[in-house]
């Protein structure tokens, strides 16, 4: 296990590297967050003014859950799709635009809508498990659940992306590739989300320390000083974002091709794929 963790480590910082080397990848998460926020207002504002969840779950509620899911995933997943058919073209050895990695995402607009609906039904299953109203154990299981899933479908995107199938075709690859490569799969997500996650904790300590601070000076400077440390904190979301997508990307291509992209070159990629004893 520790040498899973010391060789996806590697395949993280690498895929830093090319980000460093790409940075116009970072605009597609921040593409993605400004239009999911757009969904969440949209939804928001009929929610709160026809108060439908305010006798409990009711049929409309659980329709309206799903569409709401559906369009906030079909934005999360064209988006994600962009970013990693732009790394692509980098890992091959291109230059990507922002309109190359649009265009990529919009030529597989059916797939995406596709793919948002499964997303979608799963979601609110899920949520439905993970609902405070069920005990521990349901709770528990639709957490592993949520876990499970999230493995299974991480390679997805990079699927869609590169190949001209269906949904359904997109998550069986995902899962048969999982198989190949669930430890650096794993660790990887695991890894980001670890180290991001401390880091946003501790920058959101800071930031907290930072306004008091300020505001004992003045109340705009607390102003000032709040907003800055919470675009840091919303910049660490994008480099996150940027940089699992460009980890999935060079999972899958490796994984179908077996080619060593530029920026690799240095870490143990061909070790991970090894055929199972």
């Amino acid at each position: 296990m520790f040498d899973k963790f010391s060789r996806s480590w590697e395949m993280v910082k690498a895929s830093a590297a090319v980000l460093r080397s790409d940075r116009e990848l970072m605009l597609f998460p921040v593409l993605s967050g400004l239009a999911t926020l757009l969904v969440m207002a949209t939804f928001a504002l009929p929610v709160l003014a026809l108060k439908l969840f305010s006798g409990g779950l009711s049929v409309g509620g659980v329709l309206v859950g799903f569409v709401f899911y559906f369009c906030t995933y079909s934005v999360i997943i064209f988006f994600n799709c962009a970013l990693v058919g732009a790394a692509m073209i980098r890992l091959e050895g291109g230059d990507p635009t922002l309109s190359d990695g649009l265009s990529a995402a919009r030529s597989r607009l059916r797939a995406i809508f596709g793919y948002a609906a499964i997303a979608a039904t799963v979601g609110v299953l899920l949520q439905a498990l993970k609902g405070k109203d069920n005990n521990f154990i349901v709770r528990l299981i639709g957490s592993g659940l949520g876990l499970a899933w999230t493995l299974a479908t991480f390679l997805v995107v990079p699927v869609l992306v590169s190949r001209d199938i269906g949904p359904v075709d997109a998550l069986k690859q995902s899962v048969t590739l999982l198989k190949r490569t669930w430890g650096e799969n794993a660790v990887g997500q695991v890894g980001i989300g670890a180290a991001f996650g401390l880091l946003t904790f501790v920058a959101v300590l800071l930031s907290v320390g930072l306004v008091v601070l300020a505001a004992q000076a003045s109340v705009a400077l607390a102003f000032v000083v709040g907003a800055v440390c919470l675009l840091g904190v919303l910049l660490l979301a994008v480099y996150q974002a940027a940089l699992t997508g460009i980890y999935s990307a060079v999972l899958y291509r490796y994984a179908v091709s077996h080619e060593v992209p530029e920026a690799f070159r240095g870490t143990d990629i061909a070790t991970a794929f090894l055929p199972k004893r």
